[in-house]
């Protein structure tokens, strides 16, 4: 690969944006992008076609965004088409002053970005100028993106497609079968920065628990991922129920957009689910999106998701158990493969769920050599460098071909 300096002998990368609010798959591709940029290899810069987001009863600002604050900390530039969730645009059209914009940043830009196939309607614009186009996919159901598999194939179709990073198996398989030309597709495994999310000791583990109000004995299931049929949180209350029932012990930390008191759908089901038992509701902890989530896993003992489809590669799987939180997850997507001998895959059983919770708990100390020896597996460098290479090949104009980094 030719070595490149930043400023303007740089690979210059525009990722566009849906929005920036809470989830793995724009946390995954901040660290991707602040990453590359830093690296000084490549200058990246950002366009968000939404400023603000309203998602699971929780409107997000753009600049109160951890990623996008993220960004800006690595001196990457952002730009919004300043659209709001809740005005009455269009999503499928663009103004004339929209697409200006949009093709001001995408002509300074070598290659374009997608953050998975959502922004793929405004690159396809007949105003979007002619650049290279990296789509990046995060989910292993292409049939549930609604209009956008339509935009991805598109721009497969029309040749704007250059490659088409997949963050998992999964990935891979699912849009294969959806009809992404196997030529485009490349997958690069999910990594997290690895000195960010890491064990702490034993005395800052219990000031931490001490902070959040956990005693010091307890057993703590952490769960991370945004109020969506996706993530099943039905499915999570119910477990949470028969697992403090059973662990006088156990505590449930819930995290993630819409798992917070703001949300009234979230404090039905939890009324439903504990109405006869208020004293086990008090070891039920609903945090909402927080931007420390390396502290909450490292005060864990479990890392949990029940999610019932449309997983690829979950970031809290892998953030949980790097902070020394043992996994346990439903089969979805990649899941199993990232939890193997690190971890514990379930059915779809509430019973059965808080029944593995409680004996990863129990296993902590003994899966604790497993989860340090598979750190390196998890690096962020190594798909960094997927990453970059591809961009690369797609500058080139080489194409890409069916390969793992």
């Amino acid at each position: 690969m030719t070595q490149r300096t930043s400023g303007a002998g740089a690979l210059r990368i525009l990722s566009v944006y849906e929005g920036f609010f809470a989830g793995g798959a724009r946390a995954l591709h901040t660290t991707v992008v602040a990453g590359l940029h830093t690296g000084g290899r490549q200058q990246h810069a950002a366009l968000s076609i939404h400023q603000e987001v309203r998602r699971e009863a929780t409107l997000q600002r753009m600049e109160d965004d951890q990623r996008y604050r993220t960004l800006r900390a690595a001196g990457v530039r952002v730009a919004s088409l300043g659209r709001t969730t809740d005005g009455d645009h269009d999503p499928r059209s663009f103004t004339p002053a929209e697409m200006e914009v949009a093709a001001h940043h995408a002509r300074a830009a070598h290659v374009v970005m997608s953050l998975k196939e959502q922004p793929l309607r405004l690159v396809n614009q007949a105003g979007f100028p002619d650049r290279p186009v990296v789509a990046c996919l995060h989910r292993s159901d292409p049939e549930n993106s609604g209009t956008a598999l339509d935009d991805l194939l598109v721009a497969a179709d029309t040749g704007r497609l250059a490659a088409v990073v997949c963050c998992a198996e999964s990935t891979r398989d699912a849009y294969l079968r959806a009809g992404v030309p196997a030529s485009l597709l490349r997958v690069v495994p999910n990594g997290i920065n690895l000195a960010r999310f890491r064990p702490v000791s034993g005395a800052r583990r219990l000031a931490l628990r001490g902070a959040a109000g956990l005693p010091a004995d307890a057993n703590v299931v952490v769960y991370a991922a945004r109020y969506d049929t996706m993530k099943n949180p039905g499915l999570l209350v119910a477990a949470a129920r028969r697992y403090l029932e059973r662990d006088r012990l156990g505590h449930v930390v819930m995290c993630g957009a819409g798992m917070s008191p703001a949300n009234a759908d979230l404090v039905a089901e939890l009324e439903l689910a504990f109405g006869d038992r208020p004293d086990l509701l008090e070891r039920v902890h609903p945090l909402g999106v927080r931007a420390d989530m390396e502290l909450v896993y490292a005060m864990a003992d479990v890392v949990a998701l029940t999610s019932l489809f449309g997983e690829a590669a979950p970031l809290c799987l892998i953030e949980g158990a790097m902070c020394g939180a043992v996994p346990v997850t439903t089969p979805v997507g990649d899941s199993a493969r990232i939890v193997h001998g690190i971890g514990f895959v379930t059915g779809f059983d509430p019973a059965e769920i808080a029944a593995t919770w409680i004996e990863a708990a129990a296993r902590r100390d003994e899966l604790t050599p497993a989860l340090t020896a598979a750190r390196a597996r998890f690096s962020h460098v190594r798909m960094l460098a997927g990453y970059a290479a591809v961009l690369e090949r797609a500058h080139r104009g080489a194409g890409t071909r069916l390969l793992h980094v």
